[in-house]
């Protein structure tokens, strides 16, 4: 009897991964480990409060890591996150090129403007603080950004106040910089509210906020993005250029938002010259 009831769970077992073969797939893109949270589930809202909710990480590690490490902000207009192609995907490439990728998990800020900013520095301290057990050299811990991401990560580029809160580089890939006209509506929404004031859209329009202590940064922006127009990133790489921070715009003729749905000759073009670009800095082999 309990050879039969062996033999048909078995065959149904095997039907149902016939009829669903991408179950397949969902198991092997999985992530490799669980979500680390970083607060133990009572974060700071940056006003001396604090309250009961978390920011995660999950941590991607190649066979063969080199050292260098990337905190990866999804975007997702500060609404909602993005995070399997512009979260667990990126670890995947990186970890192909010997990188380990940091998925960040930010919280929500529906208005609370520095809490992003609290959790990504956060995640950037945790990184440095376990360098040693992921096989990573502390000064080669970098932050990559989407979209609202993107701004994310410019604005751990450039609000940081603290060394241990510093990236070493900045890869942002069609990324909200400006608070103003030319920025996203809704990631403005979303981060500052619905009526900011002049000093907050200043604040947290990263372009103005540049300095040579800025690490070096990588942009790629598509000319026919839309929703958020190239001079994002346009604006930030002459502010570096002009406080002397290294910095390299590639420009892409198409793709939009998005690069054509993460896929395409302006996708795989942002992906090959970063990676140049992280060799040139002696940041990858």
């Amino acid at each position: 009897m309990k050879l039969i009831t062996a033999v048909i769970v078995t065959a149904i077992i095997g039907l149902f991964l016939d009829l669903h073969p991408f179950i397949a797939e969902c198991l092997a893109e999985s992530p490799k480990a669980k979500p680390v949270s970083l607060w133990n589930g009572k974060a700071p809202q940056g006003n001396g409060e604090f309250k009961e909710e978390d920011a995660f990480l999950t941590v991607y590690r190649p066979e063969n890591a080199n050292g260098t490490a990337a905190i990866i902000c999804p975007g997702g207009s500060y609404g909602g996150l993005a995070i399997e192609p512009e979260g667990h995907g990126i670890a995947r490439w990186l970890n192909q090129h010997g990188i380990t990728g940091f998925v960040l998990q930010y919280r929500l800020p529906a208005g609370r403007n520095a809490v992003p900013l609290l959790d990504v520095q956060r995640a950037i301290e945790f990184t440095r603080e376990n360098a040693r057990q992921y096989g990573l050299k502390k000064n080669q811990i970098g932050v990559i950004g989407f979209s609202a991401g993107g701004h994310l990560a410019s604005t751990a580029a450039t609000h940081f106040t603290a060394s241990a809160h510093r990236p070493n580089f900045a890869i942002l890939v069609y990324p909200v910089i400006t608070m103003g006209e030319q920025g996203h509506a809704a990631s403005r929404r979303n981060l500052l509210g619905a009526e900011p004031d002049a000093r907050l859209i200043s604040k947290f329009s990263n372009h103005l906020n540049v300095t040579a202590k800025t690490p070096p940064v990588f942009l790629a922006h598509a000319l026919d993005d839309k929703p958020v127009p190239p001079e994002n990133s346009k604006l930030f790489h002459q502010a570096c250029q002009k406080a002397g921070t290294p910095s390299k715009l590639l420009l892409l003729e198409s793709g939009g938002h998005g690069l054509n749905g993460y896929k395409g000759p302006s996708w795989d073009a942002w992906q090959s010259q970063s990676l140049n670009w992280l060799q040139e800095l002696k940041l990858t082999k």
